[in-house]
């Protein structure tokens, strides 16, 4: 085996026979050692149902569905949404390969107006710049506050 050996997994343990407070430690490297070696029956089928409360390979399925739940969420809800893809098939009204390039394009920002009366607006692009309303024009300053130059009219 090429200097490996194979992970190991404890036997069960005769019934009524319930681990020590402090035997958790090894209960959990054992769980751990199961479930490196994809040695455990799927959570919740019958043959991990058939397991003892205590065995290992109890613990490892579990491990193993909640992995997979963190990393691929709700299972039946996926397979649900896959079944309605292959129903449907491909759409008429699918976007083409150019269409989605377009979309991904990025987009000049927004041209921000100052208005008479309001507080200065930030420029979209510009951090740090805003715009201002100063005697009837429209007027870019690095900051929030016009200078004693420039008043806004309200």
């Amino acid at each position: 085996m090429s200097g490996k050996t194979a992970p190991t997994v404890p036997q069960q343990r005769e019934p009524g026979e319930w681990p020590a407070p402090d035997d958790f430690a090894g209960l959990w490297a054992d769980a751990r050692t199961a479930f490196y070696a994809h040695d455990f029956p799927p959570y919740a089928s019958h043959a991990w149902r058939d397991l003892h409360p205590d065995d290992p390979r109890r613990l490892a399925a579990a491990l193993d569905a909640a992995e997979k739940w963190r990393k691929y969420g709700d299972g039946e809800r996926l397979f649900w949404e896959l079944e309605q893809i292959s129903r449907q098939g491909f759409r008429a009204d699918a976007k083409t390969r150019a269409e989605l390039e377009e979309l991904r394009r990025p987009h000049t920002p927004h041209e921000v107006t100052a208005t008479p009366g309001w507080p200065p607006v930030a420029i979209p692009g510009r951090p740090g710049w805003w715009r201002h309303w100063i005697d009837g024009k429209q007027v870019d300053l690095p900051h929030r506050t016009p200078t004693e130059g420039h008043q806004e009219a309200a």
